[in-house]
Order: C-alpha cells, then sequence, then structure tokens
C-alpha cells in the first residue's frame, strides 16, 4: 500500500489506479485500498467512482477514513449544485 499512497501523493493516478484493481480482486475486502481507490478517482475529477470506491471502504470498515471523504466529496457536489441553480 505504500507504493500506491507514494502514486496518490506525486499524482501518478492512473498507475495507482491500475494496482488498486488488481490488488481488489485478489483482496475484494479491503477498505484501505478501496478508500485510496476513491481517493485517486477523486483527484482525477472521477466524483462518482470515487463516491462508489468510498462507499465500499464503509461498507467493509465504517470507521474508515472512507467516511471523512465520502462526506466532503457530498458537501463540494451539494455547494457546486446549489451554485448552477443561482445564475
Amino acid at each position: 500500500m505504500e507504493e500506491i499512497k507514494q502514486l496518490i501523493s506525486e499524482n501518478k493516478l492512473e498507475e495507482a489506479i491500475r494496482l488498486l484493481d488488481a490488488y481488489l480482486t485478489e483482496q475484494p475486502r479491503s477498505d484501505e485500498a478501496w478508500f485510496l481507490l476513491g481517493k485517486a478517482h477523486y483527484k482525477l475529477g472521477n466524483v462518482r467512482l470515487a463516491l462508489n470506491s468510498y462507499l465500499q471502504a464503509i461498507e467493509i470498515n465504517p470507521e474508515s477514513p472512507a467516511q471523512a471523504a465520502y462526506d466532503m466529496a457530498i458537501k463540494v457536489l451539494d455547494f457546486y449544485n446549489k451554485d448552477m441553480y443561482n445564475h
């Protein structure tokens, strides 16, 4: 996981996603991997995929940091969606 975290911090997001997809094929109950997948998707602007990944992590482990990331992403979406209707 450390290598994947490093890739995400270096914005090598496609590579991180590829490794996470392979890892999750073998370890589908890894809440940390689902959280990191969500983080990578979010940084790429794939909010829907990020939210789905965060929800997978939360389902496995309700104490996952994915809960805070999910809540933040929803707040950001709500902010932008409200802004769209105020023009």
